[in-house]
């Protein structure tokens, strides 16, 4: 179903959380096409992070989530074993389509069909063990320890990543009348428990924000577990009534228990959002690391678009550290030197796309021509500058970490050349911070030709080098590819620091608009 209708699944859910029933019916359709509520979980958590959807709402799409993975062990259950030759059959011929929703969507069939397949040889190989003198004893033995049943149950479903895969194991051991009701009520509130902490472990790196939703959720399946497993026995006399099925006891348990859930946790949400916030504040910022992003500001175009230039220039600050430290590293061999670049990479990332959401969020109507195209000068220099980071950190970090770690060394003049790079790139970063800050045509037209001086530099100096290369030098045949590769990211590099003087010198008309000479 990802494959097939990942992009209208993402938007769907984005754009389905205005209000509270929409969000809950979001988040039930989206679990049953997924087949997981923790896929639903991460998506979620993603969107929470990107600013797509309200914390309130996420919390309300995890609910509908877990009753449409309660949904799915039902109709799993219901005895429809017989479609799985159908379903894979019918799965294989679409996938062998040309077009990729068809293609997805025989991989979704296929994974039905096989899931339905699963229940029926689960009964079939544990059929001996529900036979079996020592797993009757051990039934007693939790049948007598609610609470070790319990646990025991969740960390079945922590391992299996699923609580949907657990239920259905409780479902098949539960089939042969052999496992009081009770115990099977509680091994289903382990394995509730136990599907809400793969979310949890999977967004341990995520922001603050997506790790509350998953934590939301988890607190409300806890809770839930704790407050039903007393009542338990009570539960298993009701369902032991002829409306239900003992058979199907483990499922229609899974599925009440969720929908009791939803019912008294749907109007707590703000209370749980309290909680959350108090179990993991927001991050304080350290000395140095103060946002200059006031949401006071907003509706003052001017005000707001001097503290999103502050800043971005900022993230140029992070951009001048990360690149001083690759050269560093370079310079002296020193591997220790590339330690801090992730981290700074990580701040990079999150600060831009503060600085995204912060501008897009100030008032459009009340800004005026000038102040737009300034909006949109901030924007630009902060993607590029994020764009710099990864080339620092997916790139060159990387090549320079290799370079220590096999104990190769650069030529003498190679040395020289790429320092003399890293010395031109960090002079051209300090510039572009002053031509964003100053908007000075004559420093932003230094700026452009410093980027053709550092195309030419880069030329020569991969010439130069293969003429090493074809002088059989042997350092520089070591260590040709990272010559090559640093060169090349450098060049990149630069590109993106000009791009800054570009709307400056266009509004100025000293940019041609195109750098291909005319033929007459």
């Amino acid at each position: 179903m990802t494959r097939a209708l990942g992009p209208r699944l993402r938007s769907g859910l984005a754009a389905g959380t205005r209000s509270g029933p929409r969000s809950l019916v979001t988040g039930f359709l989206s679990t049953i096409a997924l087949q997981s509520s923790t896929a639903t979980a991460l998506m979620v958590a993603s969107f929470v992070e990107r600013d797509m959807i309200v914390p309130a709402m996420a919390q309300i799409v995890m609910l509908g989530a877990n009753v449409g993975t309660a949904v799915t062990a039902w109709i799993v259950a219901f005895g429809l074993g017989w479609l799985s030759p159908l379903l894979i059959l019918g799965g294989v011929v679409l996938l062998r389509t040309a077009s990729t929703a068809k293609q997805g969507a025989g991989t979704a069939l296929v994974g039905v069909g096989l899931m339905l397949l699963s229940l029926h040889l689960l009964s079939a190989a544990t059929d001996p063990i529900r036979q079996s003198p020592a797993l009757n004893l051990f039934i007693t033995m939790l049948g007598d320890a609610w609470p070790v049943a319990l646990l025991f149950s969740a960390g079945l479903a922590v391992l299996a990543s699923s609580s949907l895969a657990v239920v259905v194991l409780i479902l098949s051991l539960a089939a042969s009348g052999g496992i009081d009701s009770g115990l099977v009520i509680v091994l289903v509130l382990g394995a509730n428990l136990g599907g809400a902490v793969p979310p949890v472990l999977a967004t341990m790196k995520a922001s603050i924000a997506a790790r509350r939703v998953t934590l939301g959720n988890l607190i409300i399946r806890a809770v839930g577990c704790a407050f039903a497993m007393p009542l338990a026995g009570s539960a298993a006399r009701l369902l032991e009534l002829p409306y239900f099925s003992h058979q199907q006891l483990a499922v229609d348990a899974h599925l009440l228990f969720n929908i009791a859930v939803v019912l008294i946790a749907w109007p707590l949400a703000p209370l749980l959002l309290k909680l959350t916030a108090a179990i993991l504040p927001d991050l304080k910022p350290l000395d140095g690391q103060r946002s200059f992003l006031d949401v006071h500001d907003l509706d003052q175009p001017v005000a707001a678009l001097a503290g999103a230039s502050r800043e971005v220039m900022l993230v140029g600050d992070l951009i001048e550290s990360m690149l001083r430290q690759a050269c560093d590293a370079m310079r002296g061999n020193d591997v220790s030197q590339l330690s801090n670049i992730s981290a700074l990479e990580g701040r990079v990332d999150r600060i831009q796309h503060e600085i995204k959401v912060f501008v897009s969020r100030i008032g459009q109507q009340d800004l005026s021509e000038q102040d737009y195209r300034r909006s949109m000068d901030i924007v630009e220099y902060a993607i590029n500058l994020e764009h710099i980071g990864d080339i620092i950190e997916k790139g060159i970090r990387p090549e320079i970490a290799k370079k220590v770690a096999l104990g190769l060394e650069f030529s003498k003049d190679g040395q020289d050349e790429l320092q003399r790079l890293f010395a031109i790139t960090l002079e051209n970063l300090r510039m572009a911070q002053s031509v964003f800050a100053t908007k000075n045509c004559e420093l932003a037209r230094r700026l452009v030709e410093v980027k053709e001086d550092v195309r030419r530099l880069e030329k020569q100096s991969a010439a130069r080098h293969l003429q090493r290369l074809r002088d059989g030098r042997s350092d520089s045949i070591q260590t040709s590819s990272l010559h090559l590769d640093l060169l090349r990211d450098l060049k990149r590099i630069n590109a993106h620091i000009a791009s800054v003087a570009l709307p400056i010198l266009s509004d100025s008309g000293l940019l041609n608009d195109s750098r291909i000479r005319q033929v007459t």
